[in-house]
């Protein structure tokens, strides 16, 4: 990487050129073009800042709330459900946390019932940005300042003193493309995959996602203001799960999954469009999750790094059948993001279908959502207050 630019901005500079509606915004597809024509340090000069989105299936998500004393007894909580969804309460008294993957208590997660659609808590938090009721029931063992032992009301997001999108992984930098070589269907996270590998699955938003774009996360870090579920959010650092030394490319593009970011947003300002609650066929629920992370261009390596294509990107194929359920990470093959997005790929002689389970659509919706927010002077840029080792 260089050491020495031609270009050198500063976060405050861009900060102050966007308050004075003077930023040059693009998308993170509209860079790509524009580093192809002028170079990487032409492009540096001219632009500002380059958006980034990704709309997809994210796991490891959850809601942190407070749903209030009722007026009187008090109570400590130690178990809570909404819609029967069990959320963790083992925090205070009126504070718990529910994971999108946890299935209400009455869905079997099941093989047997395939075509079983599945609420959960990543259903619960799309209702609740939704507006709608949702019915929440506490138990509790009692104490002295505590007595009451059992409450349930029905509540909207509106009604709760708190609601925090708090999400531990998020945002994953380069994913496998799922194949099954068993002779059997099978359900995974990456949704049904049939046998004989006659699908591939693949994940992220490619040249669009954030983490392609700022692959060493030199401008993103603690503090990172972001797109979230359609209101703010921040970064709040290395989500879990997060690889600091990946093999990379000659782009300083990872060749395995790598980099994950924790990020936290205020629910009550968020869009359902952005927030799905989402029922993989025979494996359980998810939280599709919308986010826009932008990119400042501070210098010609960051130019350089946004102009990233799909062509660029490869993306690991690897058996969910036999080897991913046995912790065997053999690689079958390593497609472009472009041939993924074309309809099939070439793994061991044979053309495949890949189906993208992330919305490049919504992913290019979000990064110009984020744009026009900068444009209007109405979002702009903070700096990290610690860095997400990835070198």
């Amino acid at each position: 990487m260089s050491e020495s630019y031609e270009v050198v901005k500063t976060i405050a500079e861009i900060n102050k050129r966007i308050k004075a509606g003077k930023a040059v915004v693009l998308n993170a597809a509209e860079m790509v073009d524009a580093v192809r024509r002028l170079g990487k340090v032409k492009a540096a000069k001219e632009v500002d800042v380059v958006t980034t989105g990704t709309f997809s299936p994210m796991c490891s998500s959850g809601l942190l709330f407070n749903f209030g004393q009722p007026q009187t007894p008090l109570i400590k909580a130690s178990k809570v459900w909404l819609n029967d969804v069990p959320a963790y309460a083992g925090l205070a008294a009126v504070d718990a946390y529910i994971g999108a993957t946890e299935p209400r208590e009455d869905d079997p997660l099941n093989k047997v019932y395939p075509g079983k659609f599945v609420y959960g808590g990543s259903h619960v938090i799309e209702d609740l940005v939704r507006g709608r009721v949702v019915r929440l029931r506490a138990e509790a063992y009692g104490t002295d300042c505590y007595p009451r032992k059992e409450l349930e009301k029905d509540i909207t997001l509106a009604d709760l003193p708190n609601a925090v999108l708090l999400n531990p992984r998020n945002c994953y930098q380069s994913y496998n493309v799922a194949v099954n070589l068993t002779s059997r269907t099978i359900y995974t996270y990456m949704g049904p995959l049939k046998p004989d590998m006659r699908n591939a699955n693949f994940a992220t938003a490619g040249e669009l996602s954030p983490l392609f774009n700022d692959p060493y996360c030199r401008t993103i870090g603690l503090g990172t203001r972001i797109f979230l579920g359609g209101g703010v959010g921040y970064v709040l650092g290395a989500g879990t799960q997060h690889k600091e030394k990946p093999p990379r490319n000659e782009r300083g593009l990872p060749q395995v999954a790598a980099g994950t970011l924790m990020l936290k947003g205020d629910l009550k300002h968020m869009k359902a469009r952005y927030l799905r609650g989402v029922s993989m066929v025979g494996y359980g629920c998810t939280l599709a999750v919308g986010v826009g992370i932008p990119i400042p261009i501070l210098n010609e390596d960051l130019a350089f790094f946004t102009g990233v294509s799909d062509e660029d990107i490869t993306m690991p194929v690897r058996d969910y059948g036999h080897d991913y359920p046995n912790g065997v990470s053999k690689v079958l093959a390593n497609p472009t993001f472009a041939e993924l997005k074309s309809g099939s790929i070439q793994v061991q002689g044979k053309s495949v279908p890949s189906v993208p389970i992330s919305s490049q659509v919504m992913a290019l919706e979000i990064a110009d959502e984020l744009k026009n927010w900068i444009v209007k002077g109405e979002f702009t840029l903070t700096e990290a207050q610690e860095e997400i080792v990835s070198l």
